[in-house]
C-alpha cells in the first residue's frame, strides 16, 4: 500500500496541526505523511509550524475571493494540484461548498470540540461551543473527528472522547482540556486509521477496525 499524501487545512494557530506533526514524528501516523498545509489566513502560525517542520505551505486567502463558491473551486484545483489522498480540517474556519466534498467524499476529516450532535453545526465554534455546553449544564463534554460533508458537522462520526465537565469550568478551561486531552489524541488516530485503510462508511455510520 503507498504512503498517502495529507494536506492539512487550517485558519488560525495551528495546535491540532502541531498535534499531528509531532504524532508524524512519533511515527504514530501509518502509511501516510503530511505533504501541504492550506491557510485561508495569510497570517495563520499554522503557517510557521509547517515552514519549521520543512513542510510545503499554501495560502488561499479567503478575503481574495467574492463568495464561496469561487473559493471552494480554487481550494478543490488546490487539492488536486497537491495530489491529497486525505485533507484534514485543523482549526480550518471556512465551510466548502458541496463541490469538494463529493469531489473528496469520505476523504476530509474535522476534529470538532463538542460530542456531535450536541453543540455542533453553523455558529458553533471555538469558545462558542463551550459556553453553549456550560449554559446547558451537561456533565461530559469532548471531541468529535467525524467526515466532513455538505452539511456543517454532519458528516459520519469516526471517533469520539468524552471528559467530565467540572463545576468551576470556564469556557477557556473547557476548551483548553478538551483540546489537550480529546482532540490532540483523537485526530493523528483517526487520520492513521483512514491512511492505513481501516475505516469504511455505511451509510451515515462509521466502522473501525482496530
Amino acid at each position: 500500500m503507498r504512503e498517502l499524501n495529507i494536506v492539512v487545512l487550517v485558519s488560525g494557530g495551528g495546535t491540532n496541526l502541531q498535534a499531528l506533526i509531532d504524532a508524524q514524528k512519533r511515527a504514530e501516523i501509518k502509511n501516510g505523511k503530511i505533504t501541504c498545509v492550506i491557510s485561508s489566513n495569510p497570517d495563520a502560525y499554522a503557517l510557521v509550524r509547517a515552514r519549521d517542520n520543512n513542510i510545503k505551505t499554501r495560502v488561499l486567502n479567503r478575503k481574495d475571493y467574492i463568495d464561496i463558491a469561487g473559493y471552494s473551486q480554487a481550494m478543490l484545483a488546490a487539492l488536486q494540484e497537491e495530489k491529497a489522498d486525505l485533507a484534514v480540517y485543523a482549526g480550518f474556519m471556512t465551510i466548502l461548498d458541496e463541490s469538494v466534498c463529493k469531489a473528496y467524499e469520505n476523504r476530509m476529516l474535522n476534529v470538532h470540540p463538542s460530542l456531535l450532535p450536541s453543540f455542533g453545526g453553523k455558529g458553533f465554534y471555538g469558545l462558542r461551543v463551550h459556553q453553549a455546553a456550560l449554559e446547558r449544564g451537561v456533565k461530559l463534554s469532548g471531541a468529535t473527528v467525524h467526515f466532513v460533508n455538505e452539511i456543517c458537522d454532519g458528516g459520519a462520526i469516526i471517533a469520539q472522547k468524552a471528559i467530565p465537565v467540572e463545576d468551576n469550568d470556564t469556557p477557556e478551561s473547557l476548551q483548553k482540556r478538551v483540546m489537550e486531552q480529546c482532540e490532540w489524541e483523537l485526530l493523528p488516530k483517526a487520520v492513521s486509521l483512514f491512511c492505513e485503510g481501516k475505516i469504511s462508511v455505511r451509510g451515515n455510520k462509521c466502522v473501525v477496525e482496530f
